[in-house]
């Protein structure tokens, strides 16, 4: 029989979900991970994992190492501005480790779920919840399609964009907030093992300055196993948004890639597949009544580069600590509600500012003409691009960094929480 009550269910096991889960049984707590489907199951999702995510696994217990089977990345290579490629590696810091790594969702999700329930969670799939079981305007547990109830004083809702659960309890998404959307496809290729993640700034149906220039980016990952994710993106900035066709478009531009690199129908993997990227923490608030938002169900993913992963991970490490603390104090008291509401402070704290100036970047590079000049005329300045990719990715020292640190670190702080 399933369990039916615990100190904190969390609802959806992707990887804010499962990870929250992780964190919470860490720290001793009864925990229910209540999952629609049955693992291991795909998500659509660019699969890259920056030094940012690879952080947030090591503090989950997780191996990441070559000889585990993780393909390490140096860096990003970027396309645009020219022909040839940019090579942009992975910052040396104190703060992360300095390699990326890429692994599919279908695979990754299934070794967060499966941590998870090494450290004691209590995974239940096949539970798709439909609605919050309140007393009075605070949710207490949970109710599934097929009539069952989980009850438990905090719940976590990891449940993705559309989150049944947040909006059931009237958290509806801030609509003046950049929105993405993404499709990808997996190819067989001889580039699954590039030691590079790749990133398409400009897309042509052609050749580069002599044929029609598309909207939106593009990305190439390498999987390590075969394939590479193909991936292309577009934000809500731009004019095109909503008026595209983005799998048209996206076979569009893969027709005009080096045929030697097999991103062409005979070699695709399944089909183009599709999804929306929330970001800016589009969803407030991330905490209220009894209920933490985690990962895309708050709007998580950053605006700078379409990243969500490693973010889902933050925020379920600091919802794990808020949920520990609130337990100690005793659950239900004026105490214990202020340490839950400390989860929304961490959240502004530590994601906010840098997410405000994310925001007016999205806005800038929805402009093709500013997109164009960037490329142009700051991809071939080393020196910035060094505090471009930084900026980008999220990645500097808290203390004793250089200076591009020391600058971002600084602008972050100053900046009004998105």
């Amino acid at each position: 029989m399933d369990q039916r009550e615990a100190d904190v269910i969390v609802v959806g096991a992707g990887p804010g979900g499962a990870a929250t889960a992780a964190f919470c049984a860490q720290r001793g707590l009864d925990v229910l991970l209540l999952e629609k489907a049955a693992f291991p199951r795909d998500k659509i999702c660019g699969d890259g994992l920056t030094p940012r995510a690879v952080r947030m696994l090591t503090r989950l217990g997780i191996d990441t190492s070559e000889s585990a089977g993780f393909l390490h990345t140096r860096g990003l290579r970027v396309y645009g501005g020219r022909t040839e490629p940019f090579e942009l590696p992975w910052p040396e810091l104190a703060d992360f480790p300095d390699y990326g790594t890429t692994c599919p969702r279908m695979r990754f999700d299934d070794m967060l779920a499966g941590r998870a329930v090494q450290l004691g969670v209590h995974l239940i799939t096949g539970a798709n919840v439909s609605e919050p079981v309140l007393v009075g305007d605070r949710i207490t547990g949970v109710r599934t399609d097929d009539g069952r109830t989980f009850r438990a004083p905090v719940v976590v809702a990891a449940d993705g964009n559309s989150t049944r659960l947040a909006v059931a309890m009237g958290r509806q998404r801030d609509e003046r907030r950049p929105m993405g959307v993404a499709v990808r496809a997996y190819f067989e290729s001889p580039r699954h093992d590039d030691p590079w993640m790749e990133s398409w700034l400009e897309l042509w149906d052609g050749e580069r300055g002599r044929s029609t220039q598309l909207p939106g980016y593009a990305w190439v990952f390498p999987m390590g196993d075969g394939r590479c994710n193909v991936g292309l993106g577009m934000l809500s900035s731009s004019p095109a948004f909503g008026r595209t066709d983005y799998r048209e478009l996206m076979r569009t531009w893969l027709a005009a890639t080096p045929p030697q690199w097999c991103f062409d129908e005979g070699h695709m993997v399944d089909r183009i597949r599709g999804a929306a990227l929330p970001m800016a923490l589009n969803r407030k608030p991330v905490y209220a009544n009894g209920l933490l938002l985690v990962g895309d169900a708050g709007g998580m993913v950053n605006p700078f580069n379409g990243e969500g992963i490693d973010y889902s991970l933050e925020a379920a490490e600091m919802a794990a600590g808020a949920i520990a603390e609130a337990r100690s104090r005793g659950v239900g008291s004026a105490a214990a509600e202020r340490a839950l509401a400390g989860y929304g402070t961490r959240i502004r704290e530590g994601l906010g500012g840098y997410y405000r100036l994310g925001i007016l970047f999205s806005r800038l590079i929805g402009n093709p003409r500013i997109m164009h000049l960037c490329t142009t005329y700051g991809l071939p300045r080393p020196m910035l691009m060094r505090f471009v990719n930084k900026l980008l990715a999220n990645l500097t020292d808290e203390h004793d960094g250089d200076a591009f640190d020391h600058i971002i670190n600084a602008l972050t702080r100053i900046a009004p929480s998105a």
